[in-house]
C-alpha cells in the first residue's frame, strides 16, 4: 500500500481546487519543489503531481518546475495532466518520472493508449475520474455516457500499472473516501486501483488496513495534508502499522 502525497501545480505554484474547479484555488506554497523536499523529509517515496494547466487548458506552463521536482529529489513521480503525445511520453520517462498518469485519452483514444502500454509495460496508470459511475473527461468539464465498468474491460488485459479512481464528488470537499464505489471497481478488474478524492482523516488510513481494503495498491492525500487534517509522519506510521 503507497501513500501519494500530491502536489497540483498550477501557473508554477503548488494549489488545490475545489471539484476541479480552476478558477477556485488555494495556493499553499509558491515553490512546489519546497513542498516536494518536505514531503521527502516526513519519509514518503512516492509524489503525485498534477500539471493543472495542462489537464483543464491543455497547455502546460509547469514543465520545468516538474522537471526541477524529477531532477532535484530522490521522490519517485507520478504524473498526470494533459499528457496526450507520445512525443510527451517519452520525454517524462526519459528525465526520470516513473510513472505517467493518463486520462482523457485513456477514454478518446484507447488504440494509442494501449500501444502505448505495450511499450512502457508496467508504467502507465489510468486515471478513471467518475461522477455517478460515469466517466468525466477534459478536467472534469464533460461528463460521458461511458459507464466505468464497460471502460475496465478495455484495458483489462493489458499491463496496466494502476487505475487511480477519483470521485469528484469529493475531490477537495475532504468529504471522505468513496471505499465502496473504488472498492467495486477494484473487484471488477485485474488492474490495481489507487484511491483518490477526498481523504481526510487518520481514521481513513487506518480503514486502509482493513482486510476488505488490502485490494487497493493506495491513496492519494492532498488537502487534508495542507490543511494539517493529518501529520504526515503519523499517516505513514499508521499505514505501516
Amino acid at each position: 500500500m503507497i501513500l501519494f502525497p500530491a502536489i497540483d501545480i498550477k501557473n508554477g505554484e503548488c494549489v488545490r481546487l475545489k471539484l476541479g474547479d480552476l478558477d477556485d484555488s488555494k495556493t499553499y506554497n509558491k515553490d512546489p519543489l519546497s513542498q516536494a523536499k518536505l514531503f521527502e523529509e516526513y519519509g514518503f517515496e512516492w509524489v503525485h503531481i498534477v500539471d493543472l494547466n495542462a489537464a483543464v487548458t491543455g497547455t502546460s506552463l509547469n514543465g520545468e518546475v516538474i522537471k526541477n521536482i524529477v531532477q532535484n529529489t530522490r521522490l519517485k513521480v507520478q504524473l498526470g495532466g494533459g499528457i496526450k503525445s507520445l512525443e510527451q511520453i517519452n520525454y517524462w520517462f526519459s528525465i526520470g518520472v516513473q510513472k505517467l498518469v493518463l486520462g482523457t485519452i485513456s477514454v478518446n483514444d484507447i488504440s494509442f493508449v494501449k500501444e502505448t502500454i505495450k511499450k512502457f509495460p508496467n508504467k502507465i496508470v489510468l486515471a478513471l475520474d467518475t461522477k455517478n459511475e460515469l466517466i468525466c473527461i477534459d478536467g472534469w468539464k464533460t461528463i460521458t455516457d461511458i459507464n466505468v465498468f464497460d471502460l475496465v474491460q478495455e484495458y483489462n488485459e493489458y499491463e496496466v500499472n494502476a487505475i487511480l479512481h477519483t470521485d469528484i464528488n469529493r475531490d477537495g470537499m475532504l468529504q471522505g473516501l468513496n471505499f465502496e464505489a473504488s472498492r467495486k471497481l477494484a473487484h471488477a478488474t485485474r488492474i490495481p486501483v489507487i484511491l483518490s478524492g477526498g481523504l481526510t482523516s487518520i481514521d481513513e488510513i487506518r480503514d486502509l488496513n482493513k482486510p476488505e481494503n488490502m485490494i487497493f495498491k493506495g491513496a492519494i492525500m492532498g488537502k487534508a495534508l495542507y490543511e494539517k487534517k493529518i501529520d504526515p509522519k503519523e499517516a505513514l506510521k499508521t499505514l505501516n502499522s
